[in-house]
């Protein structure tokens, strides 16, 4: 493949990202949470096949757009399905499994890449992925419906079946909103607001489902909406993924004999500093940790872009460890976290499509502007291609600061 065919390949899956987040809500509403954690599987175990036996182009296409959809779609029911199934002490912890569980995903795929990319075993690891998702279909008549779904469409013996599977006993049946009530002082800030919104939602219970044109329209939808949409636009234009693509040339640089572990070896910082809010999302509370992280990444950013434009190849290399640590207690977790937390029950699942899809948008067009937008503002000079991590620091501050502003204390 020549680099045109190669880009189009690789931003196809973006693609299938966002039709999988845009539809989500419907599967979701309509099918459940169980129903669309199984059809993101079966899309997935399907894509991932199409790639694994393509000896042509298209089917490789279509098979990495297939496992964008599952992706997207993927991404929407995970936080929804946990934070509705966690017990509320630890719904925070749990919460965050949805981004360890990604790193976790990005960290073995990698170590087997280490021997297996080649031209004859590539396959090896696409098969992987397909009889995992088979296996995710295999067991899913051990998967329990999220009783608050049950509870929207009037299932009640077996909403309260999957109440006993999960929290063996019956306290929780007839409170199936909470999992937001608790979580909802960190992230809205005012005692008489959460409680006001709290007894709106259990008023709300057995409203219909909205969908995304009224979640965009409605008023009472507004605070909750900007709170999904910043917290996503934080995430993806902190410029995470542009470091990590730039790492490996910063890298390699400072160390040249280890350059194809430099990736691997950063997926491994971000695995252990994803397993931190774990244990710290509910002693510290979602705001206190999204501060510490867009701090620490900020901060970190300069340092990159300083680091570049100055020759001091060391510190551009610390400054992105610092920063792929600062990112993965807060920044990258978090946000999943709060999708469900601040969302009402009828639209918790138009929320969560609204604000993955923003997500996938705004992954597709830092990629898009990178280089671009590296090679613009260094004007050709090798010695002034740190500028643009200032940019992404800038846009880091300033959606930070609108995301804070719309908490109360």
């Amino acid at each position: 493949m020549d680099d045109a065919t190669f880009s189009v390949l690789t931003s196809v899956y973006t693609v299938g990202g966002l039709l999988g987040s845009l539809g989500a809500n419907v599967v979701m509403d309509r099918w459940g949470r169980k129903g669309a954690c199984l059809a993101s599987a079966f899309i997935m175990a399907v894509g991932a096949g199409f790639m694994a036996v393509s000896a042509t182009l298209p089917p490789l296409v279509i098979g990495r757009l297939l496992t964008g959809v599952a992706a997207g779609l993927g991404l929407c029911v995970g936080p929804i399905y946990i934070s509705e199934i966690a017990p509320t002490k630890i719904k925070g912890a749990v919460g965050v499994l949805t981004q360890f569980a990604i790193v976790v995903g990005i960290m073995i795929t990698q170590a087997m890449g280490l021997q297996l990319a080649t031209p004859r075993t590539w396959r090896l690891v696409l098969l992987f992925s397909s009889a995992l998702s088979l296996a995710q279909l295999l067991a899913g008549p051990m998967i329990v419906e999220s009783p608050a779904w049950l509870n929207r469409h009037g299932l009640l013996r077996d909403k309260a079946a999957s109440a006993r599977r999960l929290w063996k006993s019956g306290h929780a049946i007839h409170s199936p909103a909470v999992s937001n009530e608790d979580a909802e002082d960190p992230l809205l800030g005012a005692d008489e607001e959460s409680t006001s919104l709290n007894s709106a939602r259990r008023a709300d219970e057995h409203e219909a489902a909205v969908n995304v044109p009224q979640v965009l329209l409605r008023r009472e939808f507004r605070k909750p909406l900007a709170i999904v949409c910043f917290s996503m636009l934080c995430q993806q234009l902190s410029g995470v993924n542009a470091v990590l693509y730039y790492s490996n040339n910063i890298l390699s640089k400072a160390l040249p004999d280890v350059g194809p572990y430099v990736s691997l070896g950063i997926t491994i910082v971000n695995f252990f500093m994803t397993a931190a809010p774990i244990f710290l999302i509910d002693r510290l509370g979602r705001k206190k940790l999204l501060s510490l992280s867009a701090t620490g990444a900020i901060v970190s950013l300069v340092a990159v872009g300083f680091g570049l434009d100055s020759g001091a190849v060391a510190l551009a290399s610390t400054a992105i460890i610092t920063f792929v640590a600062s990112f993965a207690i807060g920044i990258g977790p978090v946000p999943f976290v709060m999708i469900p937390e601040v969302s009402p029950h009828q639209a918790v699942s138009a929320l969560s499509s609204v604000g993955l899809s923003l997500n996938w948008i705004a992954n597709f067009l830092v990629g898009l502007v990178f280089l671009p937008l590296r090679d613009f503002l260094s004007n050709g000079d090798a010695e002034k291609e740190g500028r643009v991590f200032y940019v992404f620091a800038a846009l880091l501050s300033f959606f930070t600061f609108m995301l804070f502003g719309l908490y109360r204390g």
